[in-house]
């Protein structure tokens, strides 16, 4: 069945430095009412992994985690209609982006901006930037999706770009 589904509010503080962004929450995380809530997810065990953290605690501890950590995370999109949790069922023209100008005017640190995925990245070229006063230095890395559905690549790999993006030491 289509139909239009809401993203979450941002997880943030005024000290972030990092913006993770997804596209849009599959279903099991709006169930969950949690960002990235399907277990073959591998967000939580890449950044549980990357920021020395349980990605098997409590959903309030990995979120303090990430924001001990200057990390904010949040979606592209404010909502959509899709069928599916697939990035692919997104109706484009159904989607309305989220209020990045007031977002970042609020975070004046970050400096980064990561994709989780490819869609992630096209929504955001194509819905947020254009309607951007002004970005600042902000480096941008679209990194492989963590999705179960991005099973192709490894999970060594897809860590291994991940800590890369975000400028973390090797500690293996």
């Amino acid at each position: 069945m289509t139909m239009r589904v809401h993203s979450f509010e941002p997880i943030s503080d005024a000290a972030s430095r990092v913006l993770i962004l997804g596209s849009m929450p599959g279903k099991a995380s709006l169930r969950a009412e949690q960002y990235y809530a399907h277990p073959q997810n591998a967000f939580w065990k890449i950044l549980g992994a990357l920021f020395d953290f349980d990605p098997g605690a409590a959903y309030e501890t990995r979120t303090a985690q990430l924001r001990a950590s200057g990390i904010a995370l949040w979606d592209v999109m404010r909502s959509c209609i899709r069928e599916t949790s697939l990035d692919s069922d997104i109706e484009e023209a159904s989607i309305i982006a989220n209020p990045f100008g007031d977002f970042l005017n609020d975070h004046p640190e970050i400096h980064t901006v990561c994709f989780n995925g490819a869609k992630a990245e096209s929504a955001w070229r194509r819905h947020v930037l254009p309607r951007l006063r002004e970005a600042g230095d902000i480096a941008y890395h679209r990194l492989p999706s963590t999705s179960p559905a991005n099973a192709s690549i490894r999970y060594e790999d897809k860590f291994e770009a991940w800590r890369a993006a975000l400028a973390l030491p090797d500690t293996r």
